[in-house]
């Protein structure tokens, strides 16, 4: 019955399908004719006669006949999709062609897994969705602060912070819709500081009664290109030792003024992974850790069951993305091999990495004042170490022309679609 639809009135496709009907009817004619064969007896008879009245040759006719049909083919088939097209896309039909073109384009793009959280989780696949739509960003759920904390206390959900932020950046949808769902409230006492973004994701998910489903459904909602799954779906929260021996819990807490963080635990212990964020890692091409905060966003994804496990068994090339400057409270302080020392420690001395990106191009004068009253400084490439350590380096300009100091999300895409497609076309060893 759905297909009867088709035929309803309005629907502006039946003429169009009687005049391919009657193109492929000539199209018959015109070879019964160019083959003199007795299919369509009245018809051939008549075009027969007038044949020989007039002088022409009958393959001749017949060519023309064929012809005639495939224009009239082609006509009805060109203004049957341009009349879909014009009713699913008012606004630019003639955009369609393109888009096809370039989401087939990214369908064949290599299979690539990020790993992390945050803004730079968040920049890096701005740049990645324009290569590549099979990507699966596994996103730690750790948060407890600011519009996140307030929705997993009062509601007793995920945080959905930084699975919101993940999911606007491999969005493709309209500008208006991703300042939408990155509205934050200024107004009203139970709404300022919230996100409308984490308000969705939280209707969403007692609509659905399943945190991942909500996820799921507002992929819908933003065509997002890719899949953002959360690192686990237990409700957990982050512990840091210190190198004093003193430590603190909950996520927002970890980053301290003259504190060395030494460990980060997750509570409780045993924390399980979604089984389709280990088969994509199993299947990847490339798995990206980074860039992001080192201790909240990235090192947590690696404290949930068997993420180190199967890092480690995959087959696929493992880049981490070091920061371009420090955090202050986390990692003051850190060259890029500390932050590599800390990620191996956190994955108890497996082999989860075979190469490191990191950033050579000088910030401006402007920049370092303005982040050294913060507290940041550029964090040192020292790649000698990380040569040592065994770790391919890939020391190169990746820094962002703006103002703020962050990658380059363009060029980082470049690197990480080089070297996925690099892997891919050598064989995974």
């Amino acid at each position: 019955m759905e297909k009867m639809k088709w035929l309803y009135p309005g629907m502006g496709v039946k003429r169009w399908l009687a005049l391919l009907v009657f193109g492929v009817f000539w199209v018959a004619i015109g070879l019964a004719v160019l083959l003199n064969t007795p299919v369509l007896s009245v018809v051939e008879y008549r075009l027969l006669t007038w044949l020989h009245s007039s002088g022409l040759n009958s393959s001749t006719v017949g060519v023309i006949i064929i012809l005639l049909g495939f224009v009239w083919i082609g006509l009805a088939v060109r203004c049957g999709i341009h009349s879909v097209v014009c009713a699913i896309r008012p606004d630019d039909p003639s955009d369609l062609v393109s888009q096809v073109y370039k989401q087939r384009n990214l369908q064949k793009g290599p299979h690539i897994v990020a790993i992390g959280g945050g803004t730079g989780l968040s920049t890096m696949l701005r740049g990645l969705k324009e290569y590549s739509s099979n990507i699966t960003a596994i996103v730690t759920v750790a948060d407890d602060g600011g519009s996140s904390g307030r929705i997993r206390k009062e509601l007793g959900i995920l945080p959905p912070g930084d699975i919101r932020n993940t999911l606007i950046a491999l969005a493709d949808t309209e500008p208006l819709m991703e300042k939408l769902f990155q509205y934050r409230f200024s107004w009203g006492d139970d709404l300022t500081g919230h996100s409308f973004g984490n308000l969705f994701i939280a209707a969403m998910t007692d609509i659905t009664g399943d945190f991942e489903k909500s996820i799921k459904e507002f992929s819908k909602v933003l065509a997002v290109r890719g899949k953002v799954i959360p690192s686990t779906l237990e409700t957990v929260r982050l512990r840091a030792r210190y190198t004093d021996g003193t430590e603190v819990v909950g996520e927002s807490n970890i980053p301290l003024p003259n504190k060395r963080i030494d460990r980060i635990y997750m509570e409780p212990e045993g924390a399980q992974a979604l089984p389709e964020a280990l088969e994509a890692i199993a299947h990847a091409d490339i798995i990206v850790l980074g860039p992001g905060s080192l201790f909240t966003s990235i090192i947590p994804n690696l404290l949930v069951e068997p993420i180190v496990e199967a890092l480690a068994n995959s087959s696929a090339l493992r880049l981490y993305i070091c920061n371009v400057m420090t955090q202050p409270g986390e990692t003051d302080g850190m060259s890029a091999s500390d932050h590599v020392k800390a990620l191996l420690k956190h994955a108890d001395g497996e082999r989860i990495l075979d190469y490191v990106l990191v950033n050579r191009a000088r910030i401006s004068p402007v920049q370092a004042e303005k982040y050294r009253r913060e507290g940041a400084y550029p964090v040192r490439a020292d790649t000698a170490k990380l040569e040592r350590m065994g770790l391919e380096v890939i020391s190169a300009d990746f820094l962002d022309k703006m103002d703020l100091v962050r990658h380059d999300s363009d060029r980082l895409a470049k690197e990480i679609i080089r070297l996925a497609v690099d892997h891919r076309e050598n064989g995974k060893s």
